[in-house]
């Protein structure tokens, strides 16, 4: 009876002493996630302005960009000085479109992406207002950032696009001497030479480009979508282009030399399913070799190496739709567009450009 007791009391003694353990260690685990949360560093806010591309220039020049999905759009493309100014790019005259005008050749229309690659900086115009059929055609404005004048203007040929194609993002590839953009409105790629100005649409409503369902879970509500090719990202060292739709869980790639080609029975050939993952939507891959993308779903960006590993840098509530990525100073810069979160006007809602260190490993 004794030793019953004694064997009682000592299981009572230790189950006490886990109960305790645990106490301390929650807090302790919870700062190590508020920690992680809190390495997020708000570069910028816009108030009622839905932001969602950004990029970064060598010399720390950043650029952002707000679509045309509403009216009251204050400006297309903006350049945030290192004063925290927030100035119309080029200038106003550029921004000042507004729905319902005319549409005139050296004015925004619907700008969805902002890409600064060896001192110019690319802006994709939709021509696309409003979610609606694309105005005229989609096309690129290129800018000289030593004077920031308009350089060149690329066209998209009209067997490249569709009515109702919505032109995502971009990435030059200076090796091949091409231009790749995803359309998310109609499923494919274009591949857009950058002497000639020919554009070539391939893997049009591939298996590799198409949505792969209607639409993403956040808690216990779904976002309904079908959005297709989204997500770009360019492998120099290993001369690969990776792509992702967004309503997907599916990470493809294709070689550059045969995309830039635009063969699509080569292309087609050519695909590869490079993993599974969660949902994202922009993609950037760092010096070596590592992807960056969101888990839009579950407030995370995720990281992947070159070994296929899948990691989490950061996850929380300063994780609000992670669109666009861009990279400076072994910075990840980021923007919150909130797209689940908006059901009806914006104009109280607060959107950010934010930066945290990139992986270490």
């Amino acid at each position: 009876m004794k030793k019953s007791i004694y064997l009682l009391s000592f299981f009572i003694a230790v189950v006490s002493c886990k109960e305790a353990i645990n106490k301390k260690l929650d807090p302790e685990m919870s700062k190590q996630r508020d920690s992680i949360t809190n390495q997020v560093l708000q570069v910028a806010e816009f108030i009622g302005q839905q932001v969602t591309g950004v990029t970064v220039t060598s010399t720390e020049r950043i650029f952002v960009n707000f679509p045309r999905w509403r009216k009251g759009v204050e400006n297309s493309v903006v350049e945030i000085t290192k004063d925290n100014q927030k100035l119309a790019y080029p200038n106003e005259e550029w921004n000042s479109w507004e729905i319902g005008n005319a549409v005139e050749d050296q004015k925004f229309i619907g700008v969805q992406s902002v890409v600064a690659f060896e001192n110019k900086l690319y802006v994709l115009d939709t021509r696309s207002p409003l979610f609606g059929a694309v105005l005229d055609a989609p096309r690129l404005f290129v800018f000289n950032l030593n004077d920031n004048k308009l350089e060149k203007t690329y066209i998209l040929e009209k067997d490249s696009y569709y009515p109702n194609s919505y032109i995502n993002d971009l990435r030059v590839d200076a090796k091949n001497n091409k231009i790749y953009c995803t359309d998310s409105g109609r499923a494919g790629l274009i591949v857009l030479d950058m002497t000639s100005g020919k554009s070539t649409r391939v893997l049009d409503n591939h298996f590799s480009t198409k949505a792969e369902q209607a639409y993403l879970t956040f808690g216990d509500k779904k976002w309904e979508n079908t959005i297709n090719s989204d997500g770009i990202a360019l492998d120099t060292k290993n001369d690969l282009l990776y792509f992702h739709a967004l309503t997907g869980y599916s990470l493809y790639s294709v070689p550059t030399k045969v995309l830039a080609n635009a063969n699509n029975a080569e292309v087609e050939k050519s695909v590869k399913l490079v993993a599974k993952t969660a949902a994202p939507d922009g993609m950037i891959l760092d010096e070596n070799g590592t992807l960056y993308f969101a888990d839009l779903e579950n407030n995370k960006i995720m990281y992947r190496k070159q070994d296929g590993s899948i990691h989490t840098l950061v996850e929380g509530e300063k994780i609000r739709w992670a669109d666009t990525f861009s990279i400076y100073n072994h910075y990840l810069y980021f923007t919150n567009s909130r797209i689940n979160e908006v059901t009806g006007a914006i104009s109280n809602m607060t959107f950010t450009l934010n930066k945290i260190k990139l992986a270490d490993d």
